[in-house]
């Protein structure tokens, strides 16, 4: 009956420490952004990987672990409070058919890729009406 008990309790303590590594999993997958009109993932280390569209970026998230970047679009202009919620630092900007593209360090969304000779993770372009963020920059077309 000890043995029996003390396996009972093995397993128990078992099935927590692996619901809690699950959890710790699907927070990490969690999407970057919060809204949009439009979610997207990237299942590639380049613009021309594969791009996926989501309506549910949470869920696709977990279900693709392995996405290299997403994106989010928005309506106005909204650099400065993505700036802001990020704590990130603005390392250049470039301009091209009326579109601003910020390129920024955020240190909570990790070592991004160099770019222009500096270490970028976030990417927000802002014209047309619209704001388009994404991690570590923006693949496909604005």
């Amino acid at each position: 009956m000890r043995k029996i008990l003390a396996n009972f309790k093995a397993a128990v303590i078992l099935l927590g420490a692996l619901s809690c590594a699950l959890f710790a999993f699907a927070l990490w997958q969690f999407p970057v952004f919060e809204g949009g009109e439009s979610y997207e993932l990237y299942l590639g280390d380049s613009s021309s990987a594969q791009i996926l569209s989501s309506q549910n970026p949470a869920l696709d998230k977990l279900l693709h672990a392995g996405a290299k970047g997403e994106s989010v679009r928005y309506s106005g202009d909204l650099y400065a409070e993505i700036k802001a919620r990020f704590h990130a630092e603005l390392l250049f900007t470039e301009e091209a058919a009326d579109v601003t593209n910020y390129y920024l360090y955020a240190p909570a969304l990790g070592d991004g890729l160099l770019l222009a000779g500096e270490r970028v993770n976030l990417h927000i372009a802002v014209g047309h009406g619209q704001t388009a963020a994404g991690t570590p920059i923006i693949f496909g077309g604005f």
